[in-house]
């Protein structure tokens, strides 16, 4: 029973066939041809006889293994890679047809190579994963044929192997090293110019030219006979907030990621970045109500606790309660701090109708409101016109990209900050937001 489940017949073998019963026609017209067409025949069961020797003499023909990451980042390429080795003592021609989890809807996912007699191969491939959660892979199937290609011999391996994703860790490396220096500014395109300086006392240093003659330390000058300056550092243990709307308003999609997972995977890099200027980070999601809580601190595990939080962050996208995270955030965070909100304003009105709220925040703490502009607008105001229903489109983008700067503007009246970026600059946006406040002293 296992023979004839892993034996399969090649395209091969029915093209022959087709051959066979073309020629058994051509004999019945000519009668001399029909004993040489059964002596074909005879001989296409000799080498399907000898094609199923040679693939099922050998018990273990071909071994395989699946290679995946411990996890897979999400919105990110991840590497896949199948190892094969091959045990028979001729070269073979593989189909790798490999189950991928019914989450990236692929279908025909096939790869088809060859190996060389007792040699070993890598096949890799990239996937990714637009949602977070739980991946299941099937069965990786090998359709193993020899040099007479007449039939197919399959293996199967790695059966039901799951892989979680998690929020994108792989953006976090990239910004990892860069968090330590000024750099971020230069890779943000972005330059932050400091204003002043915030009075963490750090060092006395010998002065070079470009210090700020006002740092001039003249007990120090007097003392060492050379000129000697203060230098000063960004305030460290200050408490970072990010917030994160979970509500309908972030269910909009972006190349193939909801404005959520955005917002959650930039939440991971930025909490690395504060932890890296050692300043406290913490994070909670809010919809009809506040949960997914780590509070502000900088322990070793901080970043660890932080990115199993964002993984299990799930919602129904309802209405967000902007009332109810008002009083949580009276209520749980006395000390003054930096809260980033993440969430998305489309109108005036909506704004308004929050606005009530954000004022009472920004009363103890400093906000930075986060939201996106509609970068599908941005193609129908750039695209030529050529109907009145296509100018009538591109003028009713125009308000609406317009209104999106007036949101800005207003948060403005009322000393709220505010982020108006596009997804994919999410990141580097918020990123080079929080430098600027810590570069500025404001906090």
């Amino acid at each position: 029973m296992k023979f004839i489940k892993s034996l399969y017949l090649n395209n091969f073998f029915f093209y022959v066939l087709l051959g066979l019963i073309g020629m058994f026609v051509c004999a019945f017209i000519f009668p001399n041809l029909y004993n040489a067409v059964w002596f074909i025949v005879l001989i296409l069961i000799t080498f399907l006889g000898l094609d199923i020797l040679l693939l099922y003499f050998a018990r273990t023909g071909v071994e395989a293994t699946r290679n995946t990451p411990e996890k897979l980042s999400n919105g990110d390429l991840n590497p896949i890679s199948i190892s094969i080795k091959n045990h028979y003592t001729f070269t073979i021609s593989v189909k790798i047809i490999d189950e991928i989890p019914f989450q990236f809807q692929v279908r025909d996912f096939k790869i088809v190579k060859t190996i060389k007699a007792s040699a070993e191969k890598e096949i890799g491939y990239d996937l990714r994963p637009t949602e977070r959660g739980e991946y299941y892979f099937g069965n990786l199937n090998l359709y193993v044929s020899s040099p007479l290609k007449l039939i197919s011999r399959r293996f199967t391996f790695d059966k039901d192997q799951m892989v979680p994703t998690y929020p994108s860790y792989i953006q976090l490396r990239k910004y990892d090293l860069l968090a330590f220096s000024n750099n971020l500014f230069q890779y943000g395109i972005k330059k932050i110019r400091r204003i002043g300086h915030t009075m963490e006392f750090e060092q006395i240093k010998e002065y070079v030219q470009g210090d700020d003659l006002r740092t001039l330390n003249w007990k120090a000058t007097a003392k060492k006979n050379s000129l000697m300056v203060n230098q000063f550092q960004d305030e460290k243990s200050q408490s970072v907030y990010m917030a994160i709307d979970k509500g309908r308003v972030m269910q909009m999609p972006f190349d193939g990621l909801s404005l959520l997972d955005y917002a959650i995977n930039s939440t991971l890099v930025l909490s690395n970045v504060i932890l890296k200027k050692q300043d406290k980070a913490g994070i909670f999601a809010f919809s009809k109500k506040v949960e997914n809580r780590v509070f502000a601190e900088k322990r070793s595990s901080q970043m660890q606790k932080i990115l199993e939080t964002l993984y299990n962050i799930k919602t129904d996208f309802f209405e967000s309660d902007y009332s109810r995270l008002y009083v949580d955030i009276k209520k749980n965070i006395n000390q003054r701090s930096l809260i980033i909100l993440y969430t998305n304003f489309e109108t005036m009105d909506g704004l308004n109708r929050q606005l009530p709220y954000l004022k009472g925040i920004a009363k103890n703490h400093l906000l930075v409101v986060v939201f996106f502009s509609n970068t599908e607008l941005n193609e129908i105001i750039n695209r030529k016109t050529n109907t009145i229903q296509e100018i009538y489109d591109k003028v009713i983008a125009e308000k609406f990209m317009f209104e999106k700067k007036l949101i800005a503007n207003e948060l403005k009246k009322y000393g709220i900050y505010s982020v108006l970026t596009q997804p994919e600059n999410l990141t580097l946006d918020t990123i080079n937001k929080y430098l600027e406040i810590k570069a500025r002293g404001i906090l």
